[in-house]
């Protein structure tokens, strides 16, 4: 059999849809067309996308990170590539899990060191458009955003750090050697990384910053970056997080940036393990 056959499922593009809006809850209309003109194109995507996010019926008993998880990660990246459109439903998204404001912002700070703090202000613009009540795609809770946040599972993980290593971005070789030549320049940008990435960086925050990690492990592997993607991993399994952990974070990336940057990530994890030998 045909690993691409779907088990003599109906193929027709009413049918294709119809199993996506089961999953999904409702579909954006670039895809309801690419459904009509290549359904099973948009079938597998559908299928691909409901697992890595944990689409309605379509979650793996063996997975490891919530769903609540994926859709910060998710978020994060579409708001770095500007995916504004897309980002609005994924902030509504996160609402239905109960998931505050303060959270996604949180979320946006951990993939800022990488990808830049633009990327904040993305996912802001994105919880104004979610709040619009003329965005068409997804529901806004009774209520409006939550208030209260609901707990989910990296809530409670990647907060005990197992060494005492320094990690400020001034131990960097490059940032030693950016600090000799302008000092204050690599002072202010320590300032501001260490307090997106590192414990106790902020005073206030939710997530910890093992949950932090694997946003900014998703957006360095989207990026290619596999010697400073396994520093991050490897700082990741120092505050208790497994390597299943990482993986799933990075597949979470997968929808926006290609299967590649999955490739990269098994790349990275791979170098991560070969240094702790």
């Amino acid at each position: 059999m045909n690993t691409h056959d779907t088990d003599n499922e109906d193929m027709s593009a009413e049918a294709v849809i119809a199993r996506a809006v089961a999953r999904r809850g409702e579909i954006f209309d670039e895809f309801r067309l690419l459904a009509q003109e290549s359904p099973r194109t948009y079938d597998l995507i559908s299928k691909t996308a409901g697992y890595m996010h944990h689409y309605t019926g379509s979650a793996g008993a063996e997975q490891k990170l919530s769903g609540t998880m994926r859709e910060l990660i998710a978020l994060c990246q579409l708001c770095a590539k500007g995916d504004d459109r897309f980002a609005a439903n994924h902030v509504r998204r996160l609402w239905s899990h109960g998931v505050t404001n303060k959270v996604m912002v949180e979320a946006a700070t951990a993939i800022a060191p990488i990808v830049g703090w633009s990327t904040i202000a993305h996912v802001t613009l994105a919880i104004l458009t979610a709040n619009d009540p003329k965005y068409p795609f997804g529901k806004i809770p009774e209520g409006g955003a939550p208030k209260m946040l609901t707990p989910f599972a990296e809530l409670a993980i990647g907060r005990a750090k197992t060494t005492l290593t320094n990690e400020s971005l001034l131990e960097a070789p490059e940032w030693k050697y950016i600090a000799a030549l302008e000092p204050e320049l690599a002072k202010r940008a320590a300032q501001w990384v260490d307090h997106c990435l590192l414990p106790n960086g902020a005073a206030d925050e939710l997530l910890g910053p093992g949950p932090r990690e694997l946003i900014a492990i998703a957006a360095l592997c989207a990026r290619g970056e596999v010697e400073f993607a396994a520093q991050h991993i490897r700082r990741a399994y120092r505050y208790g997080l497994s390597k299943l952990q990482v993986l799933e974070a990075i597949s979470c990336v997968l929808p926006m940036t290609g299967a590649l940057t999955v490739q990269i990530g098994a790349r990275a994890l791979q170098l991560a393990e070969s240094a702790s030998a």
